[in-house]
């Protein structure tokens, strides 16, 4: 299950902002001084040349785009990627040559722009595009902006044929999701992955919800209304909220995290979870333990797992650890003088995140078919090893941000058809879906230790 790191706002992409783009928005200037639209054909451009992941190329944005520039970035990056597979399918054609990966940049968030706003702004669209080109390409390559971007955009305003074009995802895992939940239900969860996701927070302290914070059906969730972000942020720096999905309470519920109980997130980083634990539990230890970062490459999912511990309740003793769960040793923790076993042990496993993709908008681009196989042999490894750490009569939570069989009820019955499973009792499962429950997908099995 995810911790919500992105999504901070959305602007709008409407006539208006266009119009005010057009009059207002300098060229690329530097990488201090461009605009949001241009920021964004940045990012894709970025993103079509190298296939970095989505929120490491946010991670560079400079700090000082901020405000509504930033959030329009944003907007149109993300709609970009959201939407790369209708867009390229409609450009498919259109020029005799591939132009530069700036141009085609250009395109894309031209013709997510023209996906959005609709025929009425088809004019408007063009025109914004063409005379932005002229600075951030040349005005020759303007000129094939203007003349491409025209017949991009009496392509989108066709229906597509198919699922796949239409609502931008891999035909194979539109065809996977058909064979295994219909083509009506998959219509829905397509649907639901081509929507900007809320903002969801989770309310840490015990003090009255700002008003900016909408109840959700789930207790302790607050949806974020736009317009606060400046006010989200410094409270998340202060630790009264944190941003996460609402599907994150499943596998901490199951978990049942006890006052004065030692828990392992085997898992940790970010460290929403630890968190989530740390917060339920009130007093007793939490270790929190994830894979170290390449050597020469840090990790910022390390480093908010280190400032996430750092808000825990000052009744909870919390220890960060670097670690190959599936290689260490319980004198492995002997040796850091930390526990060998544990009362409850939470294993949320690395995943297919096929639960998730109104967040991940990238994941659907960069997935194959033979992954979900890979994916179940590395969780049913690191289920094994989490299982050597639950003392007897212990819990262990396995769960995922995934939707698919293959992760979840597959490991669980290949992990019980084990020696090592012989020791566990199934107690409960859940496992949801996004057309269904209102929030991410995710699977959560609570086993017992006998």
């Amino acid at each position: 299950m995810r911790d919500v790191k992105q999504g901070l706002g959305k602007a709008t992409a409407g006539p208006k902002s266009i119009v005010a783009g057009a009059q207002s928005e300098p060229g690329t200037g530097g990488p201090e001084t461009a605009s949001g639209w241009v920021r964004a054909v940045l990012l894709t451009e970025r993103w079509l040349a190298t296939n970095e992941r989505v929120d490491t190329l946010l991670e560079g944005l400079a700090a000082s785009l901020a405000g509504q520039e930033r959030a329009r970035a944003q907007h149109l990056f993300y709609g970009v990627v959201r939407w790369s597979g209708r867009l390229e399918a409609a450009l498919a054609g259109l020029m005799a040559h591939a132009p530069r990966t700036k141009v085609r940049a250009v395109l894309l968030v031209a013709g997510f722009e023209l996906l959005e706003a609709g025929p009425d702004s088809v004019a408007q669209v063009i025109h914004h595009a063409v005379e932005q080109a002229k600075t951030v390409a040349s005005p020759k390559e303007a000129r094939l902006v203007n003349a491409v971007a025209r017949k991009l955009a009496a392509r989108l305003a066709d229906q597509p044929a198919d699922l796949a074009t239409e609502f931008s995802h891999p035909e194979w895992l539109v065809q996977r999701w058909t064979a295994r939940f219909g083509a009506a239900t998959t219509k829905k969860l397509l649907e639901w992955n081509q929507q900007p996701a809320p903002v969801y927070a989770r309310w840490r302290i015990e003090a009255p919800v700002p008003e900016f914070l909408a109840p959700t059906r789930w207790v302790g969730f607050f949806e974020v209304k736009a317009g606060k972000w400046d006010e989200v942020r410094r409270l998340a720096n202060e630790g009264a909220l944190y941003l996460q999905d609402p599907s994150t309470r499943l596998c901490i519920g199951l978990l049942a995290p006890q006052s004065g109980e030692v828990i392992l997130d085997a898992c940790a980083a970010p460290g929403g979870k630890s968190l989530f634990i740390a917060d339920t539990m009130k007093t007793g230890k939490v270790v929190a333990l994830d894979e170290p970062a390449t050597p020469g490459k840090p990790d910022i999912r390390l480093v908010r797992l280190k400032e996430n511990l750092s808000r825990a309740p000052k009744g909870v003793e919390v220890a960060q650890v670097e670690a190959d769960l599936r290689q260490v040793k319980t004198d492995f923790y002997r040796n850091l003088q930390l526990p060998e076993s544990y009362d409850a042990v939470l294993l949320d496993a690395p995943c297919s995140n096929t639960g998730v993709m109104r967040h991940r908008i990238d994941v659907k681009w960069r997935m194959q078919d033979g992954d979900f196989t890979g994916h179940a042999e590395q969780q049913i490894a690191l289920l094994h090893a989490a299982a050597r750490l639950v003392k007897s009569g212990g819990r262990l939570v396995y769960s995922t941000c995934s939707i698919d069989a293959v992760e979840n009820e597959g490991v669980i019955k290949a992990f019980f058809e084990s020696r090592a499973g012989g020791a566990f009792k199934l107690e409960r499962s859940v496992q949801t879906y996004p057309w269904k429950d209102g929030h991410d997908g995710a699977g959560a099995f609570l086993m017992k230790k006998t």
